[in-house]
């Protein structure tokens, strides 16, 4: 496995980011502990979940699944970077009860007491906000980290969806109060969702957080799906499913396909590989629901894309452009 420093911290981290969003709704937890068992095993030493991930009547399930995992054996935890979110309504009756989501203070508290518990850990490494909280002042956030960073309880702040206006933001009001700030942000980002370049990443570059991709495979559109097809494997579904609904998406994606069979690659690892080539990326989510799936990941550490296939790939999938030039003069 190959390491890195996310973004300015000294914290070092894997290259490939193990995703859980999959534990409890797709994978059984045996099987979840044994894809976390060969991550540890590879090297990957960067798990990253979050409060809401299990989903309605099974919100926290899979916080559950990774602390059940610890507390078989104690010593998986100081191997383990530990990341998880709060952001998600966390009511436990079925309704929307208030100061159970989004960041305000109190919800903060609460969210990290609760997800320590299900955790089985009395710390969080890197604990992120899922999403723009557009009603509570920065400063509240911040006064709540800092206390929770006080109490031993976090180490390390994150954000997740944010917007480079809002990663300034939030990093500038820390700046001023005397707080560390945001350390990591974690954005849709692939060949085929490439507006992150615009504003997210070069804000993130210049604030010094690590960029954690996620969706590096655009839902599967970028990992063979029109190859599995035509093999009858499987066919594609959700989020590829409505994009190759469009003829264009689907020429581009075929292009991408015939032109690394062209070089023999395989296109899953090939998507991954590429975005560890990009300036800033600390290293992309991978979230398989299988052994097999993770141990394919774990070769794109490893895959030198040629500046060949990387032409190749621009003139597919070409970035946006920076900000403003992406849409000014």
């Amino acid at each position: 496995m190959k390491y890195t420093q996310l973004g300015r911290t000294g914290l070092k981290v894997s290259r490939l980011v193990l995703g859980t969003m999959n534990f409890g709704p797709q994978t059984e937890e045996a099987d979840s502990h044994t894809i976390m068992d060969a991550a540890l095993d590879a090297g990957l030493n960067i798990f990253d979940t979050a409060n809401v991930y299990g989903w309605g009547e099974n919100k926290g399930r899979t916080e559950s699944i990774i602390g059940n995992w610890f507390a078989r054996d104690a010593s998986r935890r100081d191997k383990v970077v530990l990341a998880t979110k709060v952001y998600g309504n966390m009511g436990t009756d079925g309704e929307a009860w208030p100061n159970h989501d989004r960041l305000s203070a109190v919800n903060i508290r609460r969210a990290v007491d609760a997800s320590l518990k299900r955790l089985h850990t009395d710390h969080i490494d890197l604990y992120q906000f899922h999403h723009v909280d557009r009603r509570t002042p920065v400063e509240e956030i911040w006064q709540a980290v800092d206390v929770l960073i006080k109490q031993g309880k976090i180490l390390y702040a994150g954000s997740s969806n944010f917007p480079g206006w809002k990663i300034a933001q939030t990093n500038e009001t820390a700046r001023r109060i005397g707080s560390y700030g945001l350390v990591s942000e974690q954005c849709l980002y692939n060949l085929a969702e490439r507006r992150a370049e615009m504003e997210v990443i070069p804000a993130a570059q210049e604030y010094g957080l690590g960029v954690i991709p996620w969706s590096p495979l655009h839902g599967g559109l970028l990992g063979g799906v029109l190859k599995k097809e035509n093999e009858g494997a499987r066919r594609a579904s959700g989020r590829s499913a409505d994009a190759l609904a469009n003829s264009s998406v689907r020429e581009k994606v075929q292009a991408y396909e015939d032109l690394l069979g062209k070089h023999g690659l395989e296109p899953g690892e090939a998507a991954l590989a590429w975005l560890l080539t990009r300036p800033g990326v600390t290293g992309p989510i991978v979230g398989p629901r299988t052994v097999e799936q993770l141990r394919s990941a774990l070769r794109a550490v490893e895959l030198e894309l040629s500046e060949e296939v990387l032409a190749g790939l621009e003139e597919i999938f070409p970035g946006p452009g920076p900000s403003p030039e992406a849409f000014a003069w």
